[in-house]
């Protein structure tokens, strides 16, 4: 008995699932983009609307490694405000994911204790970030709009 009708008809079932995968993936791109630029977005308004609380969490409760307090705290809110926007456009979107994959980790840790429930959020925003890393921002992004603009 060959084996190659059953890889055949296998690969005839697949086929379809395959088109499908492919094509929901500017959309689960795009969607993986809006809800991590969302979680650092939010993050960072937090930061910008009681900037003295922010400095003393910089200060006392976060212990970022080799940066002063005062410069931690800019560079983490610029970096959850400027890098989603980005994100969410899909400009300059594997730049984006890496940096605020930098902020994710820094997050985590600068925290002294972090609960079991918040470190389980980092690690899934880490991993969508890893795989807009990877992968791009997809084809619903201006990246791809600009690469093939730049290509014709």
């Amino acid at each position: 008995m060959s084996t190659q009708p059953l890889i055949h008809r296998i690969a005839t079932w697949w086929q379809p699932i395959d088109r499908l995968l492919d094509a929901a993936q500017p959309l689960g791109a795009l969607l993986a983009r809006l809800y991590i630029a969302q979680v650092f977005f939010l993050s960072g308004l937090t930061k910008i609307r009681d900037w003295d609380t922010t400095l003393l969490l910089f200060t006392e409760e976060y212990h970022v490694p080799l940066l002063p307090p005062a410069m931690a705290a800019v560079m983490g809110t610029v970096g959850e405000l400027a890098l989603p926007v980005l994100l969410v456009l899909g400009l300059a979107g594997r730049f984006s994911a890496l940096g605020l994959s930098v902020v994710n980790v820094v997050a985590v840790l600068s925290l002294s204790e972090i609960a079991p429930a918040a470190f389980q959020q980092h690690l899934t925003w880490g991993a969508l970030l890893a795989a807009l890393a990877l992968f791009g921002p997809g084809r619903w992004s201006l990246d791809h709009w600009l690469g093939g603009r730049l290509r014709s």
